[in-house]
């Protein structure tokens, strides 16, 4: 086929949002049992719910949890740690009703907690000697604030035992190899665990009962993630003391060391349960990842001699990892491959490739690869991102167009993009948008001086960092000034408004459950985002005034351009109403303004529907915005007060 010269954002593309939602799956929690290799499976087909998935020694691939199933967990509402495997028993979280339950191989889930106890249940570990799982649990049974402990579940009759309690939050909970010594990571309000957590260690007598615990590290400037045993019985953890999460040891000794001082991030935020970045094949040689100089590597670390050696693998974004003596199993992407189940053989180093998130395939020459680019940003310091230039083998734009900028701005905040490949990216590069995908001052990978750059500042730093991203492909000619976009989901969605209302680079924007009031997020949330805003915008009420002028409802008269929402009808971390007051002030403003609402939908879309109905949604938005000619047809949104 001919290329053929068509205007930017009117090129046709063979990466639609049936082909993304179609084949398109959510891998997470991998899991090793002997030869036994498990993993979730989030299918947005089958209305979101997740499945886990065991791959035998044989090469047969088997789904675990029957129809009626959903492995899940909503302890802190993001969950993670939803189900552990040991001896071909599978203990999990299930959605509807959060009670746990055990699954055999020849045996239907027998639920182990009571029913409609109002408790949640996450992380768990099996005490096999004392014939218990060990896990945290969240009540939500009384009227006030709901209460997270660390808890014992007999096996036999489910009967539940407090074994800590307290703090305002618990995690990582991790037995020692001979069960005599319980770790695990606790932290109190205002605190989020990527500010401050502390690490403890107490002994386990016969019955399970706690000694006197320690205080091993961490403080309300030190956060401590991800404790491990190591088969020695030496406790492992990764520290930010230093600025960068950095893997220590700690013997029952006393002593305490680093084990590969290094400027790089071997830890990262603890926004779900169970992440993981290292395990042991044997007491002196591990398997790890770490992201140095905002590129990510997988390597064998020896603690004794400090030496890391990098393993060369295609990957650019790995995460989930598991290991024992022979093999490694993790997700892993690169810039032109979606993410996978991927199992290393640690003798060869031979990576085999077992799910990929999508079984679609899509020729090269429709695939954007990223620029890692670094900018100038406010008081003379650099922020990052990467940049992705339209491309699609079947087109080019004329001569003298330039193409439009969407900026995609990540949640969190406190999280970080990367350059695994992303169709949701490449919808849109192949259609003739360039993307900038942001890591402003406030992501995680650049070290904790980076990430504590918007204490204080959320609204300002990560506005201000969107902002002169733009500017900067502006300035050097790769994007059309007058034709730029913005866009992002939860906090991104918050950082979205901000920049449309409070600066006036962009001319159009979309926000996916996004904050536009700050009070009231602080007012009306759940417990484990609760007090996050005390450190990227001020304790509250105390500083309601600064809530009031960094919220963008409070601004909207300033607001000037387009803007689109698309909303879950049932989301708890930012509810409906965000949304629809600022779309009441649009549409009294006169401005264009679409609202799109899903039901059934929480915090993010899962449903394959939805997902493409979004997807589809926004870029009609723009389209009709910016008056470019769209290459297929897409049902149309309302668009109040478009001209």
């Amino acid at each position: 086929m001919a290329t053929q010269t068509v205007p930017y954002g009117s090129w046709k593309s063979p990466i639609t949002s049936d082909l993304i939602v179609a084949s398109t799956i959510r891998l997470g929690e991998v899991r090793l049992d002997g030869d036994d290799l498990y993993w979730l499976e989030g299918r947005p087909s089958e209305g979101g719910r997740y499945v886990v998935v065991r791959k035998s020694p044989d090469g047969k691939t088997t789904d675990v949890t029957p129809s009626g199933f959903n492995v899940r967990t909503r302890v802190h509402e993001y969950g993670g740690g939803a189900y552990i495997v040991t001896n071909g028993t599978v203990y999990f979280s299930n959605f509807a009703d959060q009670r746990i339950y055990s699954q055999t191989a020849d045996h239907d889930p027998i639920p182990l907690t009571a029913a409609e106890n109002g408790c949640r249940y996450a992380d768990a570990v099996l005490d096999q000697q004392r014939q218990h799982l060990i896990c945290i649990r969240e009540d939500h049974s009384g009227s006030g604030e709901a209460v997270n402990t660390i808890v014992t579940v007999a096996l036999g009759t489910g009967a539940e035992q407090i074994l800590a309690q307290g703090q305002d939050f618990y995690s990582s909970p991790r037995l020692s190899p001979d069960g005599k010594r319980l770790s695990w990571i606790s932290w109190n309000h205002p605190d989020m665990p990527w500010d401050g957590t502390t690490l403890w260690c107490a002994p386990l007598d016969e019955a399970g009962r706690l000694g006197e615990a320690q205080q091993i590290a961490g403080s309300r400037t030190e956060a401590v993630v991800q404790p491990e045993w190591s088969p020695d019985g030496q406790l492992y953890f990764v520290s930010d003391k230093t600025n960068w999460w950095n893997l220590y040891r700690w013997s029952p000794s006393g002593s305490t060391e680093a084990v590969c001082p290094r400027a790089a991030e071997f830890g990262l935020p603890h926004w779900v349960f169970r992440m993981s970045t290292y395990g042991f094949r044997a007491a002196d040689s591990i398997l790890c990842t770490y992201i140095e100089a905002g590129k990510q590597y997988i390597a064998e670390l020896t603690p004794s001699t400090q030496a890391i050696r990098p393993i060369e693998l295609p990957y650019s974004g790995m995460g989930s990892l598991q290991v024992n003596a022979d093999t490694a199993a993790f997700i892993a992407a690169s810039t032109t491959a979606v993410s996978a189940i991927v199992r290393l053989d640690l003798t060869t180093e031979k990576a085999e490739t077992l799910q990929r998130s999508s079984q679609t395939s899509v020729d090269p020459g429709y695939i954007s690869v990223p620029e890692t680019i670094e900018f100038p940003t406010t008081d003379g310091k650099s922020a990052y991102g990467f940049y992705y230039p339209p491309r699609n083998q079947d087109f080019v734009a004329p001569a003298d167009d330039k193409p439009p900028l969407l900026v995609k701005i990540h949640g969190g905040p406190t999280a970080a993009t990367s350059t695994a490949l992303d169709l949701r990216i490449q919808y849109w590069t192949s259609r003739g948008i360039a993307i900038l995908d942001v890591n402003y001052g406030g992501s995680t990978g650049y070290g904790r001086d980076y990430r504590d750059r918007l204490k204080g500042n959320w609204g300002i730093v990560d506005v201000d960092d969107c902002v002169n991203g733009a500017a900067y492909l502006v300035n050097d000619g790769s994007v059309d000034g007058d034709r730029l976009m913005i866009d992002g989901g939860s906090a991104g969605g918050y950082t979205t408004l901000a920049a449309l209302t409070f600066r006036n680079r962009f001319k159009a924007g979309a926000s996916l459950y996004g904050v536009s009031d700050a009070e009231a997020l602080a007012q009306d949330t759940h417990k484990f985002e609760s007090r996050y805003l005390d450190s990227l915008i001020g304790p509250y009420p105390a500083e309601k005034e600064r809530y009031i002028e960094r919220s963008p409802i409070h601004g909207a008269e300033q607001l000037s351009c387009p803007v689109i929402f698309l909303q879950g009808d049932e989301d708890k971390i930012v509810p409906p109403n965000q949304a629809e007051m600022m779309v009441d002030i649009l549409k009294q403003k006169g401005l264009p303004v679409a609202y799109v609402l899903f039901e059934g939908e929480q915090h993010g879309f899962r449903k394959a529907e939805n997902i493409k109905r979004a997807l589809d949604a926004e870029l009609y938005f723009y389209a009709q915005v910016f008056g470019f000619k769209l290459a297929d047809a897409i049902e149309p949104v309302l668009i109040h007060n478009l001209p």
